[in-house]
This record gives structure tokens, sequence and C-alpha cells, in this order.
């Protein structure tokens, strides 16, 4: 209980399969609570995501899901770009209108970024090294009849996360007025030649938003799980027949199951201690 936000450095074990099926990676990454994964990478967050659900506790919502760290950053930046987010219009259609290009599918970067873009309103193709989905209105639509020059090419929007530093992507597919943002470690565009294209905005690295998106995370985690005042919660029903929120202090000793335990180790120990 006193450890308010746990973040995992990844990869550890890489691709290798667990007992479950899936790789020890995502095993140990679905391990973390809830209450204390900063990254907002476990299995509530995610399928929270990519079902456009954005709080914990509905009808409340009074608990905002936490979103996964570096993809969350992309969001904050482009909101700050002139022309990518419009936020007069109502929620999950700031981007509306707008075609976006992520070049890479990761679970870390690639299709929480994908799914966050097209929860706000966007078209996002979602490029891999072997296939291209297009993210709309909580769907995935294989896309058969696409290149990535010709996705760029029509793209408002170009995010690059290839972990490789051989791949370049061309800057003449690049359009006019294009917001590019590199997210991988290596620069994925040639720099001096994209911002020679007229009203290109380009973001180099997200790093530092996203050691901000971190704290912003865990902030949330403590403020939804481990504040003071998240002592009072709802009890069963959580209204009463006036439609009252109704609450109950929790006691200082916790649940009555911990009151048990604690007993029956006491006893325990007391009667091992006598027996010398």
């Amino acid at each position: 209980p006193k450890v308010h936000g746990i973040i995992v450095y990844y990869p550890i074990f890489g691709q290798v399969e667990s007992f479950s099926g899936t790789s020890q990676d995502d095993y140990l990454r679905d391990s973390i609570s809830h209450k204390c994964d900063v990254e907002g990478l476990c299995h509530t967050y995610r399928t929270n995501l990519y079902k456009d659900v954005r709080f914990l506790d509905y009808p409340t919502n009074s608990q905002k899901c936490v979103m996964p760290c570096t993809a969350l950053s992309v969001v904050k930046i482009l909101e700050n770009c002139p022309g990518c987010y419009d936020k007069s219009r109502s929620i999950g259609r700031h981007c509306e209108g707008k075609v976006v290009t992520v070049i890479n599918r990761s679970e870390i970067v690639g299709r929480p970024l994908a799914a966050m873009l097209a929860n706000d309103g966007a078209d996002v193709y979602s490029v891999d090294i072997n296939s291209i989905y297009l993210f709309r209105g909580g769907r995935l639509n294989k896309v058969d009849n696409e290149t990535v020059e010709s996705l760029v090419r029509k793209s408002n929007i170009v995010v690059t996360g290839v972990p490789t530093k051989s791949y370049i992507l061309p800057t003449e597919w690049i359009q006019p007025n294009t917001t590019v943002v590199n997210v991988a470690s290596f620069k994925n565009v040639d720099e001096e030649a994209l911002l020679k294209i007229e009203g290109v905005t380009y973001v180099p690295m997200v790093g530092k938003v996203t050691v901000a998106m971190l704290e912003r995370n865990l902030m949330r985690l403590y403020y939804n799980f481990h504040h003071p005042d998240r002592r009072l919660k709802l009890e069963e029903g959580g209204r009463n027949k006036r439609g009252e929120v109704v609450v109950a202090a929790t006691p200082w000793y916790g649940s009555p199951m911990q009151v048990y335990t604690a007993v029956l180790t006491t006893a325990i120990l007391a009667t091992l201690l006598s027996k010398k």
C-alpha cells in the first residue's frame, strides 16, 4: 500500500513464451495492479483504451483511466501543434477529419497511439513491417489497397517510431503543412530536407514529454487510489433513495480478512514461542 507507482523497463524476457501462451513480458505487464501501473499498459487500462472507456468507475466517473505514457505524450504534443486538434468540438471529435499515419504498431507505443487518435475522431493508418490497418470509430480494418507512400502523401499527421538507424522516411512523400513527430530513439527522417517543405511542423523527440506524462500518471494514480481522501469509499449501491452519494469510512484496521490473518498469525507465533 505504500507503493504508489510501478515502472517496468521493457524488454526483460522479450518474446520468450510463458506458461499462459503469451510472452513473459506480456504476462508481467498484466501482473501489475491497475492501482500502481504508471505506464498504463496493464490489462485493465489497455481494455478500456481499446473500448474508448475513459473512466474506471462508471457511472460516477470520478476516476479517470491512466493512458500509456509515450502514446499520451504524442497526443499532448499534437494538441499544441497548429491545426491538429480542435478543442472547440465535443470529446471524441477533437481530431475529426484528420488523416494520421503511424509507422509502428508496438504494444508500447504504436497500437495504443493509433487507438487514442482514433478515439479522438481521426482516421489512423497503422503501419507495421508486413501489414497496414485502419483504426476508425472503434473498429480495426485491414488495408490492402494502399502503400506507405500513398498513406503518407494524404496524411495531415505522420508519426514515425521505427527503432532502427537504417530506416529513413522519404521526405518527398511529406506534403506541405504536415505535422511530423519522431518517436523513435533514432531519427526516422532527414530533418534538414523535411524543414524545407512549406508549413511543416516537426517534433524530433518526445522523451521529455513522456517523463512528464509518467509524472502525470503517477499523480492520477495517487489521487484515484492512494490519497487520504480515498479512504472514503462508496457503499454498495452508492446512493440513497434521495439520489445522494453515500460514503463510509474505511476502518483503520483495513478489511476483516486482514484482522483475521493478523490474529491467526499472532496466535500461531505465540503457540510456537510458548513451546520453547
